[in-house]
């Protein structure tokens, strides 16, 4: 017997709005920082956690605003089985 899973239930407490072209739907955002060049410069690197289903087709240069904010995409890679894509963002 086949499981059935609602995906929409992973970016419904964490995610935020998402449009790529004429695609809107969630994500997940994280900015995680890191101290580069013996401690004296900050980098914030972006990236997305979003379904496959909605913005797995999205390539190096292309453009998506989350929650609001625009970027450019640099990485879309798959996660584990493929339903999930993690995106590697640039601040446009």
């Amino acid at each position: 017997m086949a499981i059935t899973e609602d995906l929409d239930v992973f970016m419904a407490d964490f995610g935020v709005s998402c449009t790529a072209g004429a695609t809107t739907a969630k994500g997940i955002l994280d900015m995680p920082g890191e101290v580069v060049a013996g401690g004296m410069v900050l980098s914030t690197d972006y990236s997305l956690t979003t379904r496959f289903s909605n913005f797995g087709t999205l390539i190096s240069g292309d453009s998506i605003t989350v929650d609001g904010t625009a970027y450019t995409v640099r990485e879309n890679r798959p996660i584990g089985d493929g339903k999930f894509v993690e995106i590697s963002l640039q601040k446009t």
